[in-house]
């Protein structure tokens, strides 16, 4: 800590002091630090010389000596710096004489409050016995007059000045001690951290009540200060919050010109920015700025498109913008403000300042008790509310009293939220105080000492520490940055029935809750500008509906924007949304674009109008077989029959029956035993079939190769010898496709990439090598059959069978040829539809080149159905045994 006292000229009634004889060097190089901190203040100069004495040798005071306005000593005393008149009258100095005293005008009663709210608060701890006992507080209270300098000059004096009744007596010692121990103060950011600059260095503890730069919080650059007030970084984020909650994205903001208001609004605007709010303007303005530059800013908050107002402004500032708003008119604009001025009586009182109605904002959480009031209450009327049972004197408070008769400093009482900022702070010191007091004693084991001396760095030392409970039942401690838990009111402006308006509080903001309930608000109490119950609207653009996203538009702000409708398979389920998000893969958006949906899933079934098609044909191909069946059957003994290897015949039947029954597997829901017989009973009835028609070819050829002498064909082809080859052609393919159904066999797959908004639900054949040598051995034995028939088509008989086959061969080979494009290319249900085709295609084409002609002989033609007739004219007697 110094040692000596303070030599100082200021300017605005200064004092000098003379430097004695024996003053250091190393003394007077100390003071650099502050000397150029009280130069950063445009308006003063400061100069502090740092008297260092000799042994015994005394300190003489030169000038005018700076003095409280309030003042009372006691063993300890407590400093305080108040505006309690609000405009000093600065003069030009001649600097040919000492100047005089600055004159302050102007009386600001809420100052003036605070003051006594010191000066009430000491009071009440001298008169406790359980708080520094046998000790008492005093006081020295300095008005700054809303003056940078003078806060310095007033924050010196507390550090330098002897105390009242020293100042009266002989000269004190040059290592007489401060006169104040901590120093409450000042209600402005700007003036407080002039008084930190120069009381900083010396370790003396400033508590601030008001005081809510966030700057200030600034450990490094200030580590002697505290306040009992939030920063109003918690206040910006406060604010930024609400702006959000009630969906205003697009908003003007104006702020005090100083520390306060541009500090406070640099936080705001990066919380709104990370709230997704924007700002479409931003003006700074203060009490001294002319009517010029208070219209320009009118202007461009009525040409605005923001139809929200963010106020962070000091309540002297505001009042010249209130003015020239009120020359104007309504300007129908939401009011949201900090809270400098969100509860000041004057500007809900005066009547030009109508529009203010519906203003919301917070406020420092008023006493819910109202616990300062109830004291102050029976300090004025000496009453009490309680009285304990022993107590026999003394009036009951009704609560009735009239104020309008009390004529003393403490009238103005309807708003006591920063009167009990101040309150607290008092008790901080004494608190910490009281800590000292008992460390010391418990550490010496003494407790005569009379008044013992404690140094400002000791105060510093238990404040950082200190933690003791309100009346109130509020918790009061200090973190590292010297402030205490951030916890707001919501103040709403409204009007009552007599035309005045009143502050409601509607919500609140409190930090030490969960982050989900940090801000809450009864929104249904709310009244809005020009008195309307719906929240206004402050948009740049509409918001997006589900199933839109916000575009920006070029060159413009991130909350302007045009709404895109979301692309297929897309979706936004939120409003406002950014992006639109992908659904999953078997998702897809609905119409609106805001919900992702099942696809729908498609496979040929037994329901829609192809598969019933299909169906119908597949049963007239069996119905017609059988019918064919039944009529050979019938005329099995006939030549006709006879002449066609009726045991062939028949087999040729069942598995063009089995043919056009195995078309149903298709259809339908595929499963994994569908997938798989739907393929394999293709495969061999085909085979069993073509086989058939193969075994029918080589009779032909071997029966007319018989009549060549010498020829024993038929006997090495008889019967036994086709029903064997027929066998064996079909064992082969059998054998191909539990190979295929042991390695890959064929499973339901769901289709995703063909169609992006349905599934096609379908077979996949598994291993392509297998359903392709299915396919292709079915075409080699087609394709020897067609070669056979075409070799036999002109053998002399009447009844040439081998014309026949060569016809229904080339009809099976065209189909399947163009099947395989058409399979390949055909998209989803239509894949499966386009094979069912070639299948049945194939069959009937099978079924009425081979058989129409004899059914039409036999049913329509039966005289042509004999021996001669079938063996018609030839110059060899031919004789065939079947």
């Amino acid at each position: 800590m110094m040692r000596g006292v303070f030599g100082q000229y200021v300017a605005e009634g200064g004092t000098l002091m003379s430097i004695k004889r024996g003053t250091s060097l190393s003394a007077m190089s100390d003071t650099s630090a502050l000397l150029k901190a009280g130069m950063a203040l445009r308006t003063v100069m400061v100069l502090v010389m740092v008297v260092g004495c000799l042994g015994d040798q005394s300190c003489s005071l030169l000038g005018q000596t700076t003095l409280p306005v309030l003042s009372a000593d006691g063993d300890f005393n407590i400093g305080g710096v108040f505006s309690i008149h609000s405009q000093p009258l600065f003069k030009v100095h001649s600097f040919t004489s000492i100047p005089e005293k600055t004159a302050c005008i102007s009386f600001n009663l809420r100052e003036f409050q605070f003051a006594q709210t010191l000066i009430f608060a000491l009071e009440e701890i001298n008169n406790r016995s359980d708080l520094l006992p046998g000790l008492s507080l005093g006081y020295q209270v300095y008005d700054s007059c809303a003056s940078v300098p003078l806060a310095i000059q007033s924050a010196l004096a507390l550090m330098n000045s002897p105390g009242i009744h020293d100042s009266l007596s002989e000269p004190s010692s040059c290592s007489s001690h401060p006169a104040v121990l901590g120093i409450v103060g000042e209600s402005s950011s700007t003036p407080t951290i002039g008084i930190l600059s120069v009381a900083g260095p010396f370790s003396m503890p400033v508590i601030s009540h008001f005081a809510t730069c966030d700057c200030l919080s600034n450990r490094k650059k200030y580590p002697s200060f505290f306040r009992t007030i939030p920063s109003d970084l918690y206040q910006s984020k406060a604010l930024a919050k609400l702006v959000k909650h009630f969906g205003w994205t697009w908003v003007g903001v104006v702020n005090s010109n100083n520390d306060y208001g541009n500090n406070g609004m640099a936080t705001f605007i990066e919380s709104a920015h990370q709230e997704g709010v924007c700002v479409e303007y931003q003006e700074a303005i203060y009490r001294t700025d002319s009517k010029e530059k208070l219209l320009k800013t009118v202007r461009v908050m009525r040409r605005a498109t923001a139809r929200v107002v963010v106020l962070f402004v000091g309540l002297g500032d505001l009042i010249p913008l209130l003015n020239e708003l009120a020359h104007e008119g309504d300007p129908g604009l939401q009011w949201v403000g900090s809270e400098s001025w969100i509860t000041a009586r004057i500007l809900a009182e005066k009547q030009s300042y109508g529009f203010l109605r519906g203003a919301v904002g917070f406020a420092i959480g008023n006493d819910p008790d109202n616990a300062l009031l109830r004291e102050f209450w029976e300090t004025v009327f000496q009453c009490s509310f309680k009285r304990s049972r022993e107590e026999n004197r003394g009036t009951l408070c009704t609560g009735a009293e009239s104020l309008a008769g009390l004529k003393n400093q403490y009238n103005d009482v309807s708003d006591l939220r920063i009167s009990s900022k101040v309150y607290t702070a008092v008790y901080a010191i004494a608190h910490s105080l009281h800590n000292i007091q008992t460390y010391l004693k418990n550490d010496s084991g003494r407790s005569n000492r009379s008044v013992p001396t404690y140094t400002p760095q000791q105060v510093l030392d238990y404040l950082r520490e200190v933690r003791f409970t309100m009346k109130t039942g509020e918790e009061i401690l200090f973190n590292g940055h010297g402030d205490t838990v951030a916890r707001y009111e919501l103040i709403n402006w409204q009007q009552e029935a007599d035309g005045t308006l009143n502050f409601h509080s509607v919500g609140l903001y409190d930090t030490s809750m969960p982050p989900e309930k940090t801000l809450i608000i009864n929104q249904k109490k709310m009244v809005w500008a020009g008195g309307q119950a719906e929240v206004p609207v402050s948009v740049c653009s509409q918001s997006c509906p589900p199933g839109t996203r916000k575009a920006v538009q070029k060159g413009k702000h991130v909350c302007c924007y045009d709404c895109i409708p979301c692309a297929e398979g897309e979706i936004s389920n939120i409003t406002d949304s950014n992006v639109c998000y992908h659904c999953d893969l078997e998702y897809w958006s609905n119409e609106k674009r805001n919900l992702c949906v099942l696809k729908p899933v498609e496979f040929l079934s037994f329901e829609e109008i192809m598969g019933r098609v299909l169906v119908c044909f597949s049963l007239f191909g069996t119905g017609v077989t059988t019918l064919i069946a039944v009529v050979f059957f019938i005329h099995r003994d006939t030549p006709i029959v006879r002449a066609n290897n009726s045991e062939l015949s028949f087999l040729l039947l069942f598995s063009l029956t089995l043919c056009f029954l195995c078309s149903l597997t298709f259809i339908g829901r595929p499963s994994e035993w569908s997938c798989m017989l739907r393929h394999t009973a293709f495969g061999i009835t085909f085979v069993l079939c073509i086989s058939c028609v193969l075994g029918k070819t080589l009779v032909v050829l071997m029966a007319f190769r018989a009549t060549l002498p010498g020829s024993n064909v038929m006997k090495m082809f008889g019967p036994p010898q086709q029903r064997f080859s027929v066998l064996a052609f079909t064992l082969i393919q059998v054998l191909i496709c539990v190979i295929w159904l042991t390695i890959s066999p064929p499973f339901p797959y769901k289709n995703m990439l063909h169609y992006k908004e349905k599934i096609i639900l379908e077979c996949n054949v598994g291993s392509p090598f297998g359903f392709w040598a299915v396919l292709g051995y079915i075409g080699l034995l087609a394709l020897l059959c067609f070669v056979l028939a075409f070799l036999a088509r002109k053998l002399p008989d009447n009844f040439n069978e081998a014309k026949f086959i060569t016809f229904s061969m080339l009809i099976f080979c065209a189909v399947w040829i163009t099947f395989i494009p058409a399979y390949v290319s055909s998209p989803g249900r239509f894949t499966v539809a386009v094979e069912i085709f070639a299948i049945l295609a194939s069959s009937f084409g099978l079924l009425f080149c081979i058989f129409a002609h004899k059914c039409f002989i036999i049913l329509l033609r039966p005289e042509r159905n004999t021996k001669k007739h079938v063996m018609g004219k030839t110059t060899n007697d031919i004789h065939v045994h079947y």
